[in-house]
């Protein structure tokens, strides 16, 4: 039986260079893991920073909306209310003038659907 002279150093050499493919393999899916991570990060700090920003705007419209300015403005504005000292002023038309007409729009007929004209056709109402 011939024997097949097995070279020690050539062996440890296939060994290490298998060993290292599969470091090189380990580290480039460690970099993905790692650059997947970071892009993750980012879009979280944006999100919480966007969030800070949204409370600090509410809070901002709570304290306008708890001052009097606030209410003063509503008051005047919205709830047609006036102060002590304040003149009323109701713009009514001259004797003889003609009423205003306000022009309503008509609105447009809904089209109606092919079946829908045959049934009247055939059925009437």
């Amino acid at each position: 039986m011939p024997t097949l002279p097995i070279n020690v150093r050539r062996v440890l050499t296939i060994i290490g260079m298998f060993v290292l493919v599969f470091v090189v393999l380990e580290f480039n899916r460690r970099l993905e893991e790692l650059t997947m991570l970071n892009e993750q990060t980012e879009l979280v700090r944006a999100q919480a920073t966007q969030a800070v920003e949204t409370y600090q705007a509410l809070q901002t419209a709570v304290a306008f909306a708890n001052s009097t300015s606030a209410v003063e403005e509503w008051a005047r504005t919205d709830g047609h209310y006036i102060q002590d000292g304040d003149l009323p002023v109701v713009p009514v038309g001259a004797p003889g003038d003609a009423p205003i007409e306000f022009n309503t729009p008509v609105p447009a007929p809904t089209p109606m659907q092919n079946w829908e004209i045959w049934w009247k056709l055939f059925f009437g109402n």
